[in-house]
């Protein structure tokens, strides 16, 4: 194998680990560094991002998942880094030493999938998940693939250098994630679309995607603490759910659009924002479910058939997008045309993030410097 130094890459490394899955508990713990195998690199990250799915992942909230999170596993799934070595029979690859780079929420697919052939690499069926079953980005190295074996595939992504990292981070997931979704909902520029939840880590991602790049007229919906990042990030008009009912809030966006709006992106994991979604709608309108509740799943409240039909109203779903969107977001970020509120913190402070997101008090994004 080739890197830039060896002599620069330590036999161990700082990592924050899940030391009791199911609890709010991390560990910082110095683990030992992998050496990449053949179509694989490694990566020195600098930043990670810290997302809400880490929390569920932590938590073992997530009744969806197939699996209990292992013990001392390593969390995160929004690294950017530097490749500094790259495994056997990796030289042909299109990723070299130098070369800067991301670890997704999904870290490998294998592209040869039905889902994957048709551009779902969310919902690939080989896939492998950071942070979850596979290492993640919450450490100082991790490994990426960088070149097509009989599982894996060129799947870290190209991270412009121009771009810092704490803002580069949060593009590899909620990113990717929100302008799938903005993608997915049908609205066109000029539409009114409510982004509910938008005071939090993916949903003021979505207010500025969908303000400054998509075009759209945006409504944010929140608790009124968030009030001013929501407006900051771009949104038109921003409602306040502690203030409304079920009815109440569906009227006001009505109130404030004329007949409802084109979409309502759902970024927050509340089954009571899922609830209130279809009856924001306007004709034709499309509810798109991005934030994953916890706890026992619910189906969506009000989705009965007689009301679907009389707005023709749908109901879609969104994933992580694929390789050609993650690249599209970075290249806005990079233009500076996604701005959102990134608040950087160091190693030992993870612990208390997930306090604090537990609690719901999360404003923007929040970002690992792995350096400190």
């Amino acid at each position: 194998m080739t890197s830039t130094d060896n002599s620069k890459v330590p036999k161990t490394h700082k990592a924050c680990v899940y030391d009791n899955p199911g609890s709010c508990s991390i560990a910082v713990r110095q683990v030992e560094t992998p050496e990449p195998g053949p179509g694989e690199v490694l990566v020195k990250l600098t930043h990670s991002g810290i997302c809400h799915s880490d929390y569920g992942v932590m938590m073992n909230t997530w009744a969806h998942l197939p699996s209990a999170t292992p013990q001392g596993q390593v969390g995160g799934h929004e690294g950017v880094g530097f490749v500094v070595k790259v495994g056997n029979g990796t030289g042909s690859a299109a990723v070299r030493v130098g070369d800067r780079v991301g670890i997704k929420w999904v870290s490998s697919a294998c592209l040869a999938c039905p889902p994957c052939l048709e551009g779902m690499d969310g919902v690939c069926f080989n896939q492998r998940i950071s942070g979850y079953l596979t290492p993640g980005t919450f450490q100082q190295y991790v490994i990426g693939p960088a070149k097509r074996t009989h599982t894996t595939c060129s799947y870290v992504t190209p991270v412009p250098e121009s771009l810092p990292g704490d803002l580069a981070a949060p593009m590899l997931c909620a990113g990717v994630t929100t302008y799938a979704a903005l993608r997915k909902s049908g609205a066109n520029s000029g539409h009114w679309v409510v982004i509910a939840g938008a005071g939090g880590g993916l949903g003021t991602v979505a207010v500025s995607l969908g303000a400054k790049v998509m075009g759209y007229r945006v409504i944010g919906t929140d608790t009124p603490s968030k009030k001013d990042i929501v407006l900051g990030s771009g949104a038109e008009h921003f409602i306040d759910v502690t203030a409304h009912d079920d009815e109440s809030i569906a009227a006001e966006v009505k109130k404030l659009t004329g007949h409802g709006a084109k979409a309502v992106i759902v970024c927050t994991a509340s089954n009571k924002a899922y609830g209130q979604a279809l009856g924001m709608l306007g004709f034709g309108g499309t509810v798109v479910c991005v934030g994953m509740p916890e706890g026992d799943p619910q189906p969506i409240a009000r989705s009965y058939p007689a009301v679907m039909v009389a707005k023709q109203a749908s109901i879609v779903a969104s994933a992580v997008g694929n390789r050609r969107e993650a690249a599209e977001v970075l290249g806005f970020a990079t233009r500076g045309l996604v701005k959102f509120p990134v608040r950087t913190v160091g190693m030992d402070e993870l612990q208390s993030v997930f306090e604090s997101m537990g609690r719901g008090e999360i404003s923007g994004r929040v970002v690992l410097d792995l350096a400190r």
